[in-house]
């Protein structure tokens, strides 16, 4: 449910405060130096496997293409079934009832992005319609876009109450509300959109499409993962943060768990609350737990390429 925001929607989100954005790099880049010890890497790549929701968003997509995206999500190494799954599959809504069939009975979660995805330009009918098409084939979470054009020209009333229509059309589905921060241009803005969408009901906030650059990068994420964290305080529900966009390596995605438990908490640093949004990231994780395991690495043409 969304929440009552008291006086005019402009003031309150005016009347933040204003993000340091010096000490907002700052404080990512020195938290990007931190190491993880041998012991601990292989906990930390497997917690990162978990959090990953597997991606292909492409007009080239096909029922197998799929099928095979979906095998792996399940079972990401072959030769190695103490691997574990990934959170989710991410796919087109035309292609849900496919990924749904693949994945009945895993316990691996099915998102699909809706709502005009990714521009976001199109009418609410449409984007309730497609929201409501994805849930009813069989998707467990919705990736939904903002319009950036309406939040930019300060019309916040119509994102707030777009995102509390189509999480009404979601049902049970979990909403995941992408605000596409590299189209916001300033930190104010992130810190803005992260908490208008979590007082229209967000289960999580998003970075990105993966198809506007910047995508996610850490001083963003920890922007968001801030407002979750203050969002808890103050209101005492939880909201989960998914970066995603060019997060290839698991250097890459480690310094991202790092960022999450050092601002927002370990209560964050579960699949439930912190997602990886990728389509090429698995497969260098796959590569790193093989080399712990084995002492060598496999080598990139071992694992299928997504």
């Amino acid at each position: 449910m969304p929440d009552t925001l008291p006086g005019s929607l402009r003031a309150y989100l005016h009347g933040l405060p204003g993000v340091d954005e010096v000490g907002v790099r700052r404080r990512a880049a020195d938290l990007a130096t931190r190491s993880v010890k041998t012991r601990a890497k292989r906990s930390a790549i497997d917690l990162a496997i978990r959090m990953v929701d597997l991606t292909t968003l492409e007009g080239a997509d096909t029922p197998g293409k799929v099928r095979a995206l979906a095998a792996k999500a399940v079972r990401p190494d072959p030769a190695d079934p103490t691997a574990p799954s990934v959170a989710a599959l991410c796919v087109y809504p035309d292609m849900v009832a496919t990924a749904a069939r693949a994945l009945a009975g895993t316990g691996v979660g099915l998102a699909s992005v809706a709502t005009g995805f990714p521009a976001g330009r199109t009418s609410l009918e449409v984007k309730l319609s497609d929201t409501r098409a994805a849930v009813a084939a069989g998707a467990t979470e919705i990736d939904m876009v903002i319009d950036r054009g309406a939040f930019l020209a300060g019309d916040y009333r119509k994102v707030f109450d777009e995102i509390v229509a189509v999480k009404e059309s979601c049902g049970d589905a979990h909403l995941k509300v992408i605000l596409e921060t590299g189209e916001l241009v300033t930190y104010d803005n992130v810190r803005r959109a992260s908490w208008l969408a979590l007082r229209a009901g967000a289960d999580f906030i998003k970075t990105s499409t993966g198809k506007v650059a910047p995508a996610a990068t850490l001083p963003v994420t920890l922007v968001m993962l801030e407002a979750v964290r203050d969002y808890r305080a103050a209101t005492g529900r939880q909201v989960g943060v998914k970066p995603a966009g060019g997060i290839r390596t698991t250097k890459d995605a480690i310094r991202y768990l790092v960022l999450v438990k050092e601002i927002a908490g370990d209560d964050w640093l579960d699949p439930a609350w912190f997602r990886l949004g990728a389509s090429t990231l698995l497969n260098d994780l796959l590569m790193q737990r093989t080399k712990l395991t084995t002492g060598h690495y496999s080598g990139p043409d071992y694992y299928t390429i997504d």
